[in-house]
């Protein structure tokens, strides 16, 4: 069964993340992602316009981040590199790209939101990155949350791991519209909708546009982040602890070292 469907439907394209119940980011779920991206961009560039993420209905979560079992030193770099791919994929392609969110977005869930360029959430879902926890810390998120959501909110969720609900979320700048369950199937035909009714290449500019003046800095963000993840994190002797005390369903015991 696949981990992540696509299909193009009236000209939008819809990824479907579908690993039922938490959508739990494995490096194998991020590379059938990033396959069906890169499927995506072999199409004819007036063939969609938009893309949604969103989770199946299977699903109680839009994701809850990364597999704690694919992140471990050796495969560290590969996991960092295949989440980052996806943000590229998505930058390359140029389209805009819509967000639905039911239940948690927590860790690289969360940061996948931050990938998004417009974002529809349900009343009930939560927003976090409690990566800190783990004796770990979001790298993408360090990046993209300060631009999103300001410094300080930010800083909030990556150092005292805030959960926002719907609502804060909202106000901070991470969710556009926030909507009861029942209606969110309508709002969701509203925004795309919208987008549906612009000129395909007019809207691809106008969102490279948007992004070459907010995020002109991202790719050397991205290297300087991976080099400091990478080659000073993943060699603390906490970062073991904390991955190992999750496993163990038990609270880490840090030696500060």
């Amino acid at each position: 069964m696949a981990l992540a469907e696509l299909s193009v439907e009236h000209r939008i394209a819809f990824l479907t993340l579908a690993s039922p119940p938490l959508n739990v980011l494995t490096l194998a779920m991020m590379r059938e992602i990033n396959r069906s991206l890169d499927d995506l961009g072999r199409q004819p560039a007036n063939s969609f316009q938009a893309i949604v993420i969103a989770a199946s209905p299977e699903c109680t979560a839009f994701s809850t981040g990364i597999s704690v079992d694919d992140h471990q030193p050796t495969t560290a770099y590969q996991t960092l590199q295949e989440f980052h791919a996806i943000y590229r994929n998505l930058r390359a392609l140029g389209k805009p790209v819509a967000g639905i969110v039911r239940g948690q977005a927590f860790g690289m869930g969360c940061e996948l939101v931050a990938y998004c360029d417009l974002v529809i959430a349900v009343t009930t879902a939560t927003f976090g990155q409690p990566e800190i926890r783990l004796g770990l810390y979001p790298p993408t998120a360090s990046i993209l949350l300060p631009r999103i959501i300001g410094w300080r909110r930010a800083a909030r969720m990556v150092l005292l791991s805030e959960v926002l609900d719907a609502a804060e979320a909202q106000r901070a700048g991470l969710v556009d519209y926030v909507v009861p369950p029942e209606q969110l199937p309508a709002k969701t035909e509203e925004l795309l909708a919208i987008l549906h009714g612009w000129s395909a290449p007019v809207l691809e500019s106008a969102r490279r546009a948007l992004h070459t003046a907010y995020f002109h800095d991202i790719e050397a963000a991205m290297e300087a982040v991976e080099d400091q993840y990478l080659n000073q994190l993943m060699s603390y002797a906490d970062v073991q602890e904390g991955l190992r005390a999750f496993r163990e369903k038990r609270k880490p015991v840090w030696q500060h070292r």
